[in-house]
C-alpha cells in the first residue's frame, strides 16, 4: 500500500514542476526566446570547436549561457513599471555603475586598460553594467521630458548624465565601450525627437570629443590598432598583424568552411583572441559564410522582436528603451563584425552572445529581462 501511494505521488510532483516550468516561461516572446536559444546552440557549439570542450573558456561559456537565460527569465517577473514610476531605482543603478567604475581604475590594468574588478578568480568589468544603467536612466529621462527637447538645456541635462560614465570609460581608456556608450545616446536622442541644430551641436561636441580623446585619452597601443585599421601591411608583424589573420581566417573558410574543430588559424593560435575579439572570423573559418549569415539573421529576429516590443507598448519609457537597448546590441555586433572583416579599428568590444565574457553575457540578459517584462505586462 505504501509501494503504491509513491507511485502516485511522483506523477503529481512531475505534473506540478513542469506546470510551473511553464507558467515561468509562457509568458515570454516566444520569436526572441527561440532566435537567442538557437543563438546560444551554435555559440557554445562553435565555442566548442575554437577552444575545446575541455577547456575552462568552454566550461565557463556553458555556464554563462545557461545562467543568463535564468537571469531573463526571472527578470521578466519584474514589473517594468516600477522603474518607470520610481526614481530611486534608476539612480541607484546608475549610482553604482558610476561607482563601480571608479572602483576599477584603482585595480592593477589588464592589457593596457583598468577597466575590470577583479576579486580573486573573479572577474568583472563595470562598462557592461553602465551600458544598461544608462539606457534606463535615458528612456526614464527623455520619456519624462520629450515634449521639452525642444530646449537645449534638457539636451545638456542628458549629456551630463552622459558624459561621467564616458569620461571614467576613456579614463581607463576603453574605446570601444566609449563608443557604444555616446552612440547609444544619440540614437535616443534621435528617438525621443531632437531638433536639427541641436543635432548639429551634437556633431561637433562628439567631433571635438573624439579629437580630445585622440590626444590625450587613448593609450598608445589603441593608436596603433586605429593606424592598423587604414594599412595592416604596414607592419604585418606588429600592429597590423591581428586584423591580417582575421582576413585569413575568413577567407580559408570559404562558402561552407572547414568543418567543426578545423579552423587552423583559431586552433593552432594564430588568429589571436580567437574565443573573444576575434570570434567572428574564427566561426566564418569553421562553418564559412553561410554559417555567419545564419548566426546575423539570428541576431536581426532578436533585433527586430525587442524594437517589436517597444513598437506595440503605450508609453515612451518602453519605446526608448527598447531603443536603447536594441542599438547596445546592435552596435556591439556592427563593431564586432567590422574590427574582424578589416572595416574598423581593434576596440576590444565583445561581440553580442557570441564572444567568451560573463560581465557582458550578464547584462545583456538583464536587458533581455526587462525587454521580456515589458511584453509581459503591457
Amino acid at each position: 500500500m505504501h509501494f503504491s501511494k509513491r507511485m502516485i505521488h511522483r506523477p503529481n510532483v512531475s505534473k506540478f514542476l513542469t506546470s510551473a516550468f511553464r507558467a515561468w516561461v509562457d509568458p515570454l516572446d516566444a520569436p526572441l526566446t527561440t532566435a537567442l536559444i538557437a543563438i546560444g546552440v551554435i555559440s557554445i557549439v562553435s565555442m566548442a570547436g575554437i577552444v575545446g570542450t575541455e577547456s575552462t573558456f568552454f566550461t565557463r561559456h556553458v555556464l554563462f549561457w545557461l545562467f543568463g537565460l535564468g537571469v531573463m527569465a526571472s527578470l521578466s517577473w519584474v514589473n517594468w513599471r516600477y522603474l518607470k514610476n520610481h526614481s530611486a531605482p534608476v539612480l541607484l543603478l546608475y549610482g553604482i555603475g558610476v561607482s563601480l567604475l571608479l572602483i576599477a581604475l584603482v585595480f592593477p590594468a589588464v592589457r593596457g586598460s583598468s577597466a575590470w574588478i577583479a576579486i580573486g578568480p573573479l572577474t568583472f568589468e563595470p562598462s557592461e553594467l553602465m551600458k544598461i544603467a544608462l539606457v534606463v536612466l535615458m528612456a526614464k529621462y527623455l520619456s519624462q521630458r520629450h515634449v521639452y527637447l525642444h530646449d537645449i538645456r534638457y539636451i545638456i541635462g542628458a549629456g551630463v548624465y552622459v558624459a561621467i560614465p564616458l569620461g571614467l570609460i576613456l579614463l581607463q581608456p576603453d574605446l570601444g565601450s566609449a563608443v557604444i556608450l555616446a552612440s547609444v545616446w544619440f540614437i535616443m536622442l534621435l528617438a525621443a525627437g531632437i531638433r536639427r541644430d541641436h543635432l548639429f551641436l551634437f556633431g561637433a561636441f562628439m567631433a571635438v570629443g573624439a579629437y580630445t580623446a585622440w590626444l590625450f585619452a587613448l593609450a598608445s597601443y589603441q593608436k596603433e590598432r586605429i593606424l592598423a585599421f587604414i594599412n595592416p601591411y604596414a607592419d604585418p608583424q606588429g600592429y597590423g598583424y591581428n586584423i591580417i589573420q582575421s582576413k585569413i581566417a575568413l577567407g580559408s573558410g570559404g562558402l561552407f568552411g572547414k568543418g567543426w574543430g578545423e579552423g587552423t588559424q583559431a586552433t593552432l593560435g594564430f588568429l589571436p583572441e580567437a574565443h573573444n575579439d576575434f570570434i567572428f572570423s574564427a566561426i566564418g573559418e569553421q562553418f564559412g559564410l553561410v554559417g555567419l549569415v545564419v548566426l546575423l539573421v539570428l541576431i536581426s529576429i532578436v533585433l527586430l522582436r525587442i524594437l517589436s516590443i517597444g513598437e506595440r507598448a503605450q508609453h515612451n519609457f518602453v519605446r526608448l528603451f527598447t531603443v536603447g537597448f536594441a542599438a547596445v546590441i546592435g552596435m556591439h555586433v556592427f563593431i564586432g563584425a567590422g574590427v574582424n572583416v578589416g572595416l574598423l579599428p581593434v576596440t576590444g568590444i565583445p561581440l553580442t552572445f557570441l564572444s567568451y565574457g560573463g560581465s557582458h553575457m550578464l547584462s545583456m540578459m538583464v536587458g533581455l529581462g526587462l525587454v521580456q517584462s515589458m511584453k509581459r505586462y503591457s
